[in-house]
């Protein structure tokens, strides 16, 4: 895995920061929604749905999920890859190294605060385990916690299109909603989604599980670049076309397409894509929001579109969030959202580590990212 020379590129270190932010603001915009139908939505909000971030059922508001947790161990586990093949010259052990920040991740749904280490052990290491926002159990998903469960490291040079060993027919959204990093450590669309999607085989065996990270991570890239939302789609899903098997999530991206261009958005027109429970319609939903709003001063509104459905609110929006910060940078957020969103100083820390790393060669202190 090797980074691109970034240099001091402001505009890329925005983006990435917008990014790992937006997705946060989504997820906790869709957190009190999450399991509550669009009748119930309207019931509750009114007849537009939630206009803002809202109270879940502890009273809290800005919270974030399983979502958002997921995606910083993803973030964490690529600088600490990355870091490792610098410092040994030899690279490959990627997808091992991810699956270990996955387990960290995994004790903060196990533990009520950071468990102690014991002896060599490299997987309760580093600085993120120590975030006690973490420590929070919001709903994960069963085959992201049986998956880590079966202890499988996909083989960073395997075939993809082949049902994965775990959880082999479970394609659910967890692969997707963790997979903008990969997206964002500049190594190109080529390479992101095939890391993505190969990682998403550590929890989730189905092949639409797996290709729906890798063009969620290949849109992400193109993004990175610079490119319209419309073109890092069109050229995430001819990247997705090359490979067997494709054809249920190009399809749903060639659903999202063909909606966004057909007026005006509606909760009703989201509807139509599913309610994003599985991989393919988390990903769909969300690119459908960011194509219909793609402009800056559109954010907020693309994000609500994202959440205010029958289905998996929280995965949706941090997907779209996801995509509409790394193509507009963390300035277009809306600021009065993200002052209220749970752990934002740490989720831009990490953004700017993982900038960092892949922008050249960072001798971190042992505490923050463990030799591994």
């Amino acid at each position: 895995m090797n980074g691109t020379a970034w240099g001091n590129d402001v505009a890329r270190r925005a983006r990435v920061r917008g990014s790992l932010l937006g997705g946060a603001i989504g997820d906790a915009l869709g957190n009190p929604v999450e399991f509550l139908s669009l009748s119930g939505i309207r019931r509750a909000h009114g007849e537009d749905g939630v206009r803002g971030l809202v109270a879940d059922g502890d009273g809290a508001v800005g919270r974030v999920t399983d979502d958002t947790q997921m995606t910083l161990f993803t973030a964490e586990g690529l600088i600490r890859a990355h870091s490792r093949a610098m410092s040994k010259g030899i690279g490959g052990a990627e997808t091992a190294v991810v699956r270990n920040a996955y387990l960290r991740w995994l004790d903060t749904q196990n533990h009520p605060a950071p468990p102690a280490r014991g002896g060599d052990d490299l997987i309760r290491t580093g600085w993120l385990r120590q975030q006690r926002f973490l420590y929070a159990r919001r709903a994960p998903g069963n085959a992201c916690l049986t998956g880590l469960a079966a202890g499988h490291i996909p083989d960073p040079a395997g075939t993809l299109g082949r049902p994965g060993p775990v959880n082999t027919g479970s394609k659910g959204c967890g692969t997707v909603m963790r997979s903008a990093p990969f997206g964002l450590i500049g190594a190109g669309a080529t390479a992101g989604f095939g890391l993505a999607a190969r990682c998403a085989q550590i929890t989730h065996g189905h092949p639409t599980g797996a290709y729906a990270a890798g063009a969620f991570a290949a849109i992400i890239a193109h993004l990175l670049e610079g490119d319209s939302m419309a073109g890092a789609v069109l050229r995430a899903m001819e990247l997705l076309a090359r490979h067997p098997g494709h054809e249920e999530t190009t399809a749903a991206l060639r659903a999202a397409v063909d909606l966004s261009a057909q007026g005006a958005p509606t909760a009703e027109k989201v509807e139509l894509l599913g309610e994003g429970w599985v991989a393919e319609e988390a990903l769909a939903i969300a690119v459908y929001c960011a194509l219909v709003l793609p402009g800056g001063d559109e954010v907020a509104q693309a994000l609500l579109l994202s959440v205010n459905h029958s289905g998996d609110s929280d995965s949706t929006g941090a997907v779209c969030g996801n995509l509409l910060g790394a193509r507009h940078g963390d300035v277009r957020l809306p600021p009065s959202w993200l002052a209220l969103t749970e752990g934002r100083s740490v989720i831009a820390e990490l953004a700017d580590d993982l900038c960092l790393e892949f922008e050249q060669a960072v001798d971190w202190p042992q505490e923050r990212y463990p030799a591994c």
